[in-house]
């Protein structure tokens, strides 16, 4: 299984052509079964209707075109015969706004997914909310579950997913400085670890000043893996250059894992269940 991970700039468009054909350069020249868009990277959408640089006025913006931006990728996702995550972007639904993400693939389908755990900006300034579950996704290649940006940061979520099955977790990013995008990338590597599966980060690079949301971008592209059997010491299969627009590339032996899982010099997964005793047993000691 071929993976891609974008570090993608985002641009003001003058059309959503001009989107489209953007879109299709980055797809075309992926190489990959699988890709992987950023966090937020839909907000270059709002820049189509002159209205990004109004927080509110830009969720609206995007939102709008979430249909025409769906038609897009089901497009390059059938001509290409590939899995796409495209961008995540604020949706109104249901009376309020969530950050979502949706998964398509090469037959016209798609499933969406909507971040858990909101960061301070989007609970404080942009009122942006938590939306639906998380969702175990199969595919013919691996079985996949999306963590955007700030879930990757909290590990029984990823647990979930990879007790129910993936192997595969895709971490859209948008981070404004090098600190922030550490945080997921820590996260990422050690979702990784303790789940013995694939973590794919995909961040946003380059400023913005044309929305204040996201102005500032800083991150480079990679996929991660159990540091462990055929797998790199360092556990990183890809890494793309900072804050530079392109590809991580990676193929994953998807049987090497599951071999890493069943009898890797460790057995993080599987050895998960053997710290409840542990936490059950706690108790307090003084020393003066």
């Amino acid at each position: 299984m071929k993976i891609a991970a974008a570090a993608y700039r985002m641009e003001e468009l003058p059309s959503l052509e001009a989107y489209a054909e953007k879109l299709e350069s980055w797809v075309a020249g992926a190489d990959a079964d699988l890709l992987v868009f950023p966090e937020y990277a839909a907000m270059e959408l709002a820049t189509i209707t002159g209205r990004a640089g109004d927080l509110q006025a830009a969720i609206d913006a995007v939102s709008e075109l979430q249909d025409e931006v769906a038609a897009i990728h089901v497009h390059l996702a059938h001509r290409y015969d590939r899995y796409i995550l495209a961008a995540s972007g604020p949706v109104r639904a249901g009376g309020r706004t969530v950050n979502r993400a949706r998964l398509f693939g090469p037959a016209g389908d798609h499933v969406a997914q909507d971040k858990q755990i909101m960061t301070r900006f989007e609970r404080e300034t942009w009122g942006i909310s938590p939306g639906g579950p998380l969702e175990v996704i199969e595919t013919p290649h691996a079985t996949v579950g999306i963590l955007i940006c700030y879930d990757a940061e909290f590990p029984l979520l990823a647990r979930a997913l990879s007790e129910a099955g993936a192997d595969v977790l895709l971490v859209p990013s948008c981070t404004d400085r090098r600190q922030g995008w550490s945080r997921v990338r820590v996260g990422a590597m050690a979702r990784a670890l303790e789940n013995q599966c694939i973590t794919v980060q995909a961040p946003t690079v380059g400023d913005c000043p044309w929305c204040a949301a996201v102005d500032e971008n800083y991150g480079s592209a990679a996929i991660y893996a159990p540091p462990d059997g055929a797998f790199p010491d360092s556990g990183i299969l890809s890494e793309s250059l900072a804050d530079t627009p392109g590809w991580a590339r990676a193929e994953i032996d998807m049987e090497g894992l599951r071999r890493v899982r069943q009898t890797g010099s460790q057995l993080n997964a599987s050895d998960w269940s053997a710290q409840t005793p542990r936490l059950t047993a706690l108790s307090r000691s003084a020393l003066g």
